[in-house]
């Protein structure tokens, strides 16, 4: 790289969302900002997570409810092509030209290619003709290149071309047999809105002795007795051991390690402090948020962290102090707000009962059947759901909670606000729930807690 570089007061490499917070939170402090993207603006959540997965998923949690309701069962299945074409829409058909503009109108500089360090506050950019563009940063550079999907390592797996959240959002034609090796929040979200698509013979392989391994019991176990009863094979402690796709594009075989075999359809398809600054880097100069951090793998966190690190580039650059508040990283310590939009959701923040004690809370955990609050008996038939609150019991506020029913995805924020303002269990008795809504729901767990 020569020294005519390109100068910016900051320089992001990648332009998802977490990047486009970044560059926008710089531009707003008055500083001038280069986005590098060598895919499509907007990232893997707009086109290939958050925003398709979703697309695919409200038709089937919008016709469960409808069947909850008598009067309106629904008579057919669902259109299949009519929810493909929706997705389509949702995601711009994979033009990010939208996402193009609004960099520009930040006003920041956009530059397509793949752009990696070259040295301290230096990034080198290849564009998608082979060329090459050297620009420098005056302030701050910021890492915000997002993650790729792991591939387990078993046998035959890589060479048969597994799916993975891009091929499933992306799908066009929906196999009639499918098989998803993993129980975390893509694996069951993904397989239940296949399987509502037209997938007949879907089966999860868990490792684990239950789904979600990483919420509250419960939440698990109501998600598999919600599978089983809409037809989803769930094989809990099973591992694949080899798979077999002899033919490319053919039919793929899933070994597990009892000895069984599942048929699928083949088809063609660093360490940061809490101002997301890199430690031992002299001048502290690099920065990375989101994915490229490894601390919360949740676009809406990568996001905060984002808005904080912008923030902070832009005090520095001034002179500023950069430790008022909302200029540190505190979200992410106290425990991550996280949706999984299954049927039913499984929502949940801050630390589960196991998490807290582990991490020596004195705790006491309460629980509340959600499906006999008044709020949700109006909701259908066979409405049902759990709640729990983690109390630390020396101040009286909340560690987590955890919400498991259909459509309770809005009554997470409540509980995000809890946990991390350490609203105390006696303040928290005189927010009053409307009636009759669902969470009415927090005025029985605070019951059932003794207030």
């Amino acid at each position: 790289m020569t020294d005519q570089a390109e100068v910016f007061d900051v320089i992001v490499i990648g332009a998802g969302p977490v990047g486009l917070n970044a560059a926008a939170r710089a531009v707003r402090g008055g500083l001038t900002a280069a986005v590098i993207e060598e895919r499509l603006a907007g990232g893997e959540c707009e086109y290939y997570a958050c925003i398709p997965s979703k697309a695919l998923l409200w038709p089937m949690a919008l016709a469960a409810e409808v069947n909850r309701m008598p009067g309106l069962e629904l008579r057919g299945p669902i259109d299949t092509a009519a929810v493909l074409a929706r997705r389509d829409e949702t995601v711009s058909h994979l033009d990010d030209s939208h996402n193009v503009s609004w960099v520009k109108n930040l006003p920041a500089t956009f530059v397509r290619g793949h752009g990696r360090l070259a040295g301290p506050r230096r990034v080198e950019v290849t564009a998608p003709d082979g060329g090459s563009r050297g620009l420098r940063a005056r302030h701050a550079v910021v890492v915000a290149t997002g993650s790729d999907p792991a591939i387990p390592d078993v046998p035959g797996l890589q060479q048969a071309r597994p799916w993975t959240n891009r091929e499933a959002t992306e799908v066009q034609q929906v196999p009639k047999r499918l098989v998803a090796i993993g129980g975390g929040p893509v694996a069951c979200e993904m397989s239940q809105a296949l399987h509502s698509l037209g997938a007949l013979a879907t089966t999860v392989l868990v490792r684990e002795d239950r789904l979600l391994a990483r919420t509250e019991p419960f939440a698990g176990e109501m998600l598999v007795k919600s599978f089983q009863d809409n037809g989803i094979d769930v094989r809990l402690n099973r591992s694949a051991v080899r798979v077999e796709r002899p033919v490319p594009g053919g039919p793929v075989t899933v070994h597990t390690d009892d000895g069984a075999q599942v048929d699928a359809d083949g088809l063609q398809a660093e360490v940061v402090d809490d101002s997301m600054r890199a430690t031992g880097i002299p001048d502290g100069w690099l920065y990375a948020v989101g994915d490229a951090n490894g601390r919360n793998l949740l676009t809406h966190m990568g996001k905060y962290q984002a808005r904080v690190c912008g923030d902070v580039i832009a005090a520095r650059a001034k002179g500023l102090p950069d430790d008022a508040p909302g200029m540190r990283d505190t979200a992410d310590g106290r425990g991550a707000p996280q949706v999984i939009f299954t049927e039913p959701q499984v929502c949940m923040v801050g630390r589960t009962e196991s998490q807290a004690r582990a991490d020596g809370f004195p705790i006491r955990a309460v629980e509340y059947d959600i499906g006999t609050v008044a709020g949700a008996e109006v909701r259908g038939v066979g409405y049902t759901g759990r709640a729990k609150l983690v109390v630390d019991e020396d101040r009286r506020v909340l560690l987590g909670a955890t919400f498991v029913a259909p459509d309770i995805d809005d009554l997470l924020h409540s509980a995000t606000i809890a946990v991390n303002a350490e609203v105390p269990l006696d303040q928290l008795w005189h927010a009053v729930p409307p009636f009759p809504t669902v969470s009415e729901v927090w005025l029985r767990l605070l019951e059932e807690y003794g207030l």
